[in-house]
């Protein structure tokens, strides 16, 4: 079977993203630059002096407590990728699952907007295993979608517990109601994607009156049309606990050990932020990594965060080195077994190539199962020949 044959899943050998020299040196003066800017320069535009002097207070005891939560965080999420992704429609192993995913890593130092690069190394790494380009698609809605869902449901929570009183902490309407309010739109939205049909290219292309306009409008439709299956999978396995614990459990477990890790930046410094304030003020200030220009929101994360805690009455000469703790153990930790996996899934990549993809292994397309199966199923049967052409390109 050549490498263009399209029952085999298309070009599976296309070019792997790469880490060009050129891109490591910007990225590296582009981050450098910014934490000189936050963390050196603005303390003292702002009269705080030398703010990061008190890194050297910090007690090394809840910085290995930080670390630890760190592991869980990775731990977690590679568990939620591999129920996600690798579990019945691609058989893999779980040190492959960890090579996909740490080397999502190293492609995310290279890129912003949420971790672009990371979305990109795992989309090759997913196709050179055999998956279709469909079936990658929407398998990645799903875990995009899971992964994410308890962000806007936490800010949710959280803000009205500290609009009301319920838990301790500052309750100001925009630090609470206005970032749930803006949550709560969110996660309609998501529901209402659920609802797009899986047919979509089809019904538009009943609106066409010449090939080129059916052409274009099925195209058109492709895009709905994934989105709402791998919501629908996702929303499966969300409500189906039963059946989707390990996604569940890993996709709440990662955000819960991200959040241990800031909560025990605070503790190093004999900082006592309640509980709800900590996981409020994470929240906001993640919203920064969808800064398009910051290298995997390097500056514009940190900027985030200690603006939110800033404004939920932390002081400042404590939230600047909790929060650098927090970024060198949450996002500089990682980067070395990052780079070396990605350059170890280039001879996982070629072993697959020598020996056997991934997709052969015996685990069912999401093509092959019918909707509703359970656990880690498809979102929907391909329902006609048409389909399966599709499916083929």
């Amino acid at each position: 079977m050549s490498p263009e044959d399209p029952a085999n899943g298309g070009n599976r050998f296309a070019e792997m993203p790469i880490l060009t020299t050129r891109r490591l040196i910007q990225t590296v003066v582009a981050v450098f630059l910014l934490l000189g800017a936050i963390y050196f320069l603005f303390p003292k535009l702002v009269g705080l002096g030398d703010a990061l002097s008190r890194l050297d207070d910090a007690d090394p005891v809840w910085i290995g407590v930080a670390i630890g939560f760190n592991v869980l965080a990775y731990a977690t999420y590679i568990a939620l990728f591999k129920a996600v992704v690798g579990g019945d429609a691609l058989r893999l192993t779980w040190g492959e699952t960890y090579e996909i995913n740490m080397a999502g890593v190293a492609g995310t130092l290279l890129f912003s907007a949420g971790g672009a690069g990371g979305v990109a190394v795992t989309y090759w790494a997913l196709r050179k295993a055999g998956m279709r380009r469909r079936d990658v698609a929407r398998r990645m809605v799903a875990f995009v979608s899971l992964h994410y869902i308890f962000y806007p449901i936490a800010l949710i929570v959280f803000g009205i517990l500290l609009r009301t009183g319920v838990m301790n902490g500052k309750g100001s309407v925009e630090l609470t109601i206005i970032p749930a309010g803006i949550a709560g739109a969110l996660l309609i939205i998501g529901v209402l994607v659920t609802l797009i049909p899986p047919d979509a290219e089809r019904r538009l292309a009943r609106f066409a009156h010449t090939e080129r306009s059916r052409h274009f409008l099925e195209n058109l439709g492709k895009v709905p049309a994934t989105l709402g299956e791998g919501f629908r999978f996702a929303f499966s396995l969300f409500t189906h606990p039963s059946k989707g614990g390990l996604a569940v459990l890993g996709a709440a477990g990662f955000w819960a050990a991200s959040i241990g890790v800031l909560w025990a930046s605070f503790h190093a410094f004999g900082v006592h932020v309640p509980l709800a304030v900590v996981v409020q003020g994470f929240f906001l200030g993640m919203v920064a990594n969808l800064f398009p220009l910051a290298p995997a929101g390097v500056g514009a994360v940190d900027a985030g965060m200690i603006g939110a805690f800033v404004l939920f009455g932390i002081p400042e000469e404590t939230v600047f080195p909790a929060v650098l703790i927090f970024r060198l153990v949450a996002f500089w930790m990682p980067i070395p077994p990052g780079v070396f996996a990605f350059f170890q899934l280039r001879h996982t990549v070629h072993r697959w190539e020598e020996e056997g993809l991934p997709i052969d292994r015996g685990g069912r397309a999401t093509s092959d199962l019918e909707p509703g199966e359970g656990l880690l199923e498809g979102a929907g049967r391909l329902e006609s020949g048409r389909d399966e052409a599709y499916y083929k390109k």
